[in-house]
């Protein structure tokens, strides 16, 4: 009679852990969202901590105990931020960057090469540097960890993931153009030349619509990094300074301490209530674009006619068309709501979720 030879069972890999650096709007809307889908939802990794630049908050309760006790933690001294000093996580968990921090960013590719997998609203890594950009490709193809980034450029609509899909599929991109800021989208949807610009930028802060320095989506440095991010998914490796930019900020704006920044909104009134006249004495709407193909690629203010396709939408919709081999007159064109701390938080959440299932 043979002998029964015991196979070893099967190592099976820890179930991925999570953990959340950021918590603003969009680290706050990410919480109660997972919060909320935690009892309905299978497969949802468990919180191991979340942290901003003052805490670090273990998870060991309710989430929302620890975003609590994270946003009210005093102020630290100078040194590494506490989630520097957290103990490391480990291969096949998954950190969320709700950020909108370049050293937060510059750990992407780190991160990836020790197989944590990462899930960011933080343009800043693939919307950054080139160096950075290709130091997160390169990690990722070697370790395998994945990536989720459809929260860096229309909130989650499906912009960077059907631009992956056509290049995958062998399609020659030609040209990508349009509105890509849903907190401009916003202002210039609503902006009537009649009431102060300034009144407007101060609601699009509140609701969450801009970046907490709202110079940063009128300076079109948030549009430059999307349309990196979209330039380089494309096949075409842009550097920053490869992209023209029109800034909205006046020189003397620009420079102002963030502390000062409200007081002075009102310098946007004039040449922005000028540039609205203007195009509309010309029956034309003002829209703030960015686009680019094989020549170059810009960003800026342009006044286009009444019925430009690209002055369709409303609220915060972005509205992006994409031209091609397979679309080369009548382009691809994805259109939806661009901004907004929820639907960023549901697209990060998604990439949790997406992420997870293959674990």
């Amino acid at each position: 009679m043979s002998a029964v030879v015991q196979l070893p069972a099967a190592r099976r890999r820890p179930s991925p852990r999570l953990a959340l650096l950021g918590t603003g709007v969009v680290g706050s809307a990410f919480v109660a969202r997972y919060e909320r889908l935690r009892e309905r939802v299978e497969g949802l990794p468990e919180f191991a901590w979340l942290a901003n630049s003052r805490s670090l908050q273990a998870c060991d309760a309710a989430v929302s105990n620890a975003l609590d006790a994270a946003r009210n933690a005093p102020a630290r001294d100078a040194g590494l931020p506490p989630w520097a000093e957290a103990e490391s996580l480990r291969d096949g968990d998954i950190i969320v960057d709700a950020t909108a921090s370049d050293a937060v960013a510059h750990w992407h590719a780190e991160w990836l090469t020790r197989g944590i997998h990462v899930v960011t609203a933080n343009k800043l890594g693939n919307g950054g540097t080139l160096a950075r950009a290709e130091a997160i490709r390169h990690a990722r193809a070697a370790s395998g960890a994945h990536y989720g980034d459809s929260a860096t450029v229309g909130a989650g609509l499906p912009l960077l993931r059907s631009l992956r899909a056509l290049v995958a599929g062998g399609d020659r991109i030609h040209r990508v153009e349009g509105v890509l800021s849903g907190s401009l989208a916003w202002l210039f949807n609503h902006y009537d030349g009649m009431r102060p610009f300034s009144g407007f930028v101060r609601q699009a802060r509140e609701a969450g619509y801009t970046e907490p320095d709202p110079r940063i989506d009128l300076s079109g440095e948030d549009v430059r990094r999307k349309l990196l991010i979209l330039a380089r998914a494309a096949g075409l490796p842009l550097q920053s300074e490869d992209v023209r930019v029109e800034s909205l900020v006046p020189t003397a704006l620009a420079a102002l301490p963030a502390g000062e920044l409200d007081g002075a909104l009102d310098r946007f009134d004039a040449p922005l209530g000028a540039r609205f006249r203007e195009a509309y004495r010309n029956g034309e709407k003002l829209r703030f674009l960015g686009r680019f193909d094989a020549e170059g690629a810009s960003v800026g203010l342009q006044a286009l006619a009444s019925d430009h396709p690209l002055c369709g939408g409303g609220g915060t919709d972005n509205r992006v068309a994409i031209f091609s081999d397979r679309y080369p007159d009548q382009p691809l064109v994805v259109q939806g709501p661009g901004a907004g701390a929820e639907v960023t938080a549901a697209a990060l959440l998604d990439d949790v979720l997406a992420i997870a299932a293959t674990a």
